[in-house]
């Protein structure tokens, strides 16, 4: 038997300013602007945001949307490049203490770490960033390089996977954590794999893809979720790749996006991205313009994609959104 609900709906809300995340057909009056609106759908697109001064590649950020940081990386030459983003424009900034590539990072644009990396040496350095300049800090137990990161700050971070030697080298499955102070080692990943992406912070993590040889096959679609303690391995990846970045606060909701994928010898260059719920990826739209090695930072519902190579190296950044399409009722 139907429900009340299913016959008849639910009253309109009535709200002093519009819902944040609204569902598909919502209605509320809002009493402050004393106008009915609703919610027709969620639309989900890449826009063209500010392109890095410093076109680079194998580079590391953090923050959101609107303040946002990337450091590091590849031109070929390596750099210690550090560029802040107001949502519209990249501007240089004090420059990391090491210049590197193949780093990892976190935080926020104000407060933010880097650490790992290739220097051409393989680096156990990591950096705190205040907002104004980056200060050396404790190293790493494990230098690594292609690794992945996860925080939402300087005082609190995750780094895991990655090889700890060049040219190749064996993949690492060690997760340290990071108090403010020192690196701790804590539980491995079940998978050692490197050229991976992290997200989330230190209690709340995923890391996604990567590769894995001598596995076959060597690309991964495996998705691990952490929780403070552990990792577990949860739904896969749709399409296998590494090079990846992704956006996300915590192990809900997340975007991956980019990377390499088979064939081989030599690997396609990806537009894909995927979108997680917590369970599973699902496919969503497509980056304007395909790259691997690229850097990725935000939240799910706003997010950028900064850099990589296309082949080419480019300093490209994307601005995805996905939000509501609010309408406003009027009488007639």
């Amino acid at each position: 038997m139907a429900t009340y609900k299913e016959l008849h709906g639910t009253p309109i809300e009535v709200v002093s300013s519009d819902p944040s995340n609204p569902v598909d057909g919502q209605i509320w009056y809002n009493s402050t602007s004393n106008v009915l609106k609703g919610n027709l759908s969620y639309v989900t697109s890449w826009a063209t945001g500010g392109t890095l001064n410093t076109a680079r590649y194998v580079l590391a950020s953090a923050g959101t949307q609107t303040a946002g940081l990337a450091f590091g990386g590849e031109v070929p030459s390596l750099v210690d490049v550090n560029e802040s983003y107001n949502g519209t424009s990249w501007t240089e900034v004090a420059d990391l203490n090491t210049a590197r590539q193949e780093l990892a990072g976190n935080g926020t644009q104000t407060s933010a770490l880097a650490y790992g990396g290739r220097k051409p040496a393989i680096a156990d350095e990591a950096e705190s960033w205040n907002g104004t300049s980056w200060t050396e800090t404790a190293d790493l137990n494990t230098a690594r390089r292609y690794l992945a990161g996860a925080g939402a700050d300087n005082e609190s971070a995750l780094a895991f996977g990655g090889p700890s030697s060049a040219p190749g080298g064996t993949n690492q499955a060690l997760t340290e954590s990071w108090n403010g102070t020192s690196w701790t080692e804590t539980g491995n990943l079940n998978q050692a794999r490197g050229v991976l992406t992290g997200t989330g912070i230190i209690t709340s993590a995923l890391a996604v893809g990567g590769d894995a040889p001598p596995l076959t096959p060597i690309f991964q679609d495996l998705t691990e979720s952490w929780n403070g303690s552990s990792w577990t391995e949860v739904g896969d990846l749709n399409t296998a790749r590494q090079s990846l970045a992704s956006a996300g606060v915590n192990t809900t909701a997340a975007l991956v996006f980019g990377g390499s994928a088979p064939p081989s010898p030599t690997p396609s260059i990806m537009v894909l991205v995927e979108s997680w719920n917590g369970s599973s990826w699902t496919e969503t739209t497509d980056l304007s313009t395909g790259r691997h090695n690229l850097t990725g930072t935000g939240s799910y519902p706003a997010a950028l994609a900064i850099g990589g190579r296309t082949p080419t190296t480019v300093g490209a950044t994307e601005e995805w959104n996905n939000g509501p399409v609010v309408a406003t009722f009027e009488a007639s």
